[in-house]
């Protein structure tokens, strides 16, 4: 730090918050802690009473904040995101579209290890609309060891940016209503309706609704049909617990459908299947999809709208915060439910 007369001061950097009071306008501060003196700020700064300032006195190999924190917005920054101004070395990152937001959760870590530096984001794959905040990051201090920011860059490597979303790519769906109850109209069908509901969230039109009954073989048959006829997105519904008339997960076995998890480590929603015909989404829903207020198909359907492929991975991290604590007044997703992961 080295005091200056104000008028020598153009291009220095202010180490302090500097407040102007005007009685009866405001009392503020005028210039940030950080912020770089101009021509313009010199007679300011003197009707202020600031004859003389602190600046701050860069060293070699360092580093202002505010040219710094672009560093991290390289890291982080992907398609469909516009950065705000930097602002006391803060950047803030903001979705151009709608989609899910998807966070390479280790090298954020590794980051966020090195001290010195911060990068605050949404929970991974939450789904996002055009202006919504992704993430705010920033430089801890004044000025930052351009070692430092090396560091971060070796992190980021050359793969895809940290940050990326996900726009949303299914637009229709066949449903597939098994139980011979069902099919014989003993009881009426309610369950593909809260599919269709959860769907219409996200724009997806339901193009068939078929029951098909218990039959292994027509529900193959179904989904064969399904796939044939182009749709991007194929939900068996029912008939997805251990009894013996319970036939979906060998009916999807059977159709080609490779297996990617049968059962998750979520409450509500134990016995969900998902996997894939080709590159199609075929999944069985549990029964409690058709009661619960939010389950695992909440959690896991903007990412199957989105295109990500899941893993069986995916569904094991799920445990953590996979309990809804089904509170009397619903404020999912703005609740632990989903929140937690790897």
């Amino acid at each position: 730090m080295k005091l200056i007369r104000t008028e020598d001061a153009v291009g220095q950097v202010i180490c302090h918050d500097m407040t102007q009071i005007i009685v009866g306008v405001t009392k503020d501060a005028r210039f940030r802690k950080g912020h770089i003196i101009t021509e313009e700020d010199v007679p300011v700064l003197l009707s202020m009473g600031k004859e003389h300032v602190y600046a701050l006195s860069l060293e070699a190999g360092m580093v202002h904040e505010d040219d710094a924190v672009k560093t991290l917005v390289n890291a982080c920054r992907n398609d469909h995101m516009r950065e705000s101004p930097v602002k006391e070395g803060k950047v803030e990152l903001k979705a151009t579209r709608s989609g899910v937001l998807e966070i390479d959760t280790e090298r954020l870590f590794r980051i966020n290890s090195l001290g010195e530096v911060m990068i605050a984001t949404q929970a991974n794959h939450t789904v996002v609309k055009p202006g919504d905040k992704l993430a705010g990051m920033r430089i801890i201090p004044l000025a930052i060891s351009q070692t430092q920011l090396d560091m971060v860059a070796s992190i980021a490597g050359t793969k895809d940016p940290i940050l990326s979303i996900h726009p949303f790519k299914v637009k229709d769906c066949t449903i597939l209503v098994t139980g011979n109850e069902v099919q014989k109209g003993l009881i009426e069908d309610t369950f593909s309706k809260v599919v269709e509901d959860k769907l219409a969230a996200f724009g997806v039109s339901v193009n068939a609704v078929i029951k098909t009954g218990d039959d292994q073989a027509a529900i193959t048959d179904a989904i064969k049909k399904a796939k044939a006829g182009g749709s991007s997105l194929i939900v068996c519904t029912g008939g997805m617990s251990v009894d013996p008339d319970d036939r979906t997960p060998a009916a999807i076995k059977a159709s080609g459908a490779r297996l990617v998890s049968y059962g998750a480590p979520v409450l509500p929603g134990a016995m969900f299947l998902v996997s894939y015909l080709d590159d199609t989404p075929v999944l069985g829903l549990p029964g409690c999809v058709m009661y619960a207020k939010r389950t695992i198909l909440d959690l896991l359907l903007p990412r199957l709208l989105a295109g990500i492929v899941l893993q069986a991975s995916d569904i094991a991290r799920l445990g953590n915060g996979g309990l809804c604590m089904d509170c009397p007044v619903c404020h999912f997703p703005n609740c632990s439910f989903g929140k937690g992961g790897y």
